[in-house]
């Protein structure tokens, strides 16, 4: 179990936050078309998990925007946006803002993937929900960048996250 801070709060999270060199959880998330989306539809290429509360925030909408003009520079990479919000919130937020280079997810149907990826906020205005984290991997789905943000209300650190592909 680890501990971020909401507000300067401690909060609790359940499940094993990812390790730089572990082989990353399975997933099927729900897409933006509401088909299901799968860590293995991914094979063979850099994956940059954005996981974060909801894209209704100021810094995950931020951090939405600032992947999508980053994702727009690396080769054989994809970036998922990850929350609880439902893929018809997720979808007009990035068409309203024109975002068009990451790949927006919800684990509204999956209800393990917070627990898998250690990121289940259990406690406070946001349980059920995930605490902010970035987790990259390599084109083998190894974890090789991971960052847990100890205080949800702060962006994640980026330029790691892009040197670590």
């Amino acid at each position: 179990m680890s501990t971020v801070t909401f507000q300067g709060n401690s909060v609790s999270l359940s499940g094993s936050f990812a390790e730089k060199g572990t082989q990353a959880p399975n997933f099927t998330l729900c897409g933006a078309d509401l088909a299901d989306i799968t860590l293995q539809d991914f094979a063979g290429k850099n994956v940059i998990l954005n996981i974060f509360p909801s894209i209704d925030t100021p810094v995950c909408a931020t951090s939405v925007r600032t992947f999508n003009i980053e994702a727009a520079s690396k080769e054989n990479t994809v970036v998922l946006c990850i929350s609880a919000d439902l893929p018809f919130a997720t979808g007009r937020f990035c068409e309203v803002e024109g975002i068009k280079d990451v790949k927006t997810a919800s684990f509204f149907r999956a209800p393990t993937f917070t627990e898998d990826y250690g990121v289940n906020i259990n406690e406070g205005a946001l349980a059920g929900l995930a605490s902010r984290a970035v987790v990259c991997l390599n084109t083998e789905g190894l974890v090789v960048h991971s960052e847990l943000v100890s205080e949800i209300t702060d962006e994640p650190d980026y330029a790691a996250a892009l040197a670590a592909l």
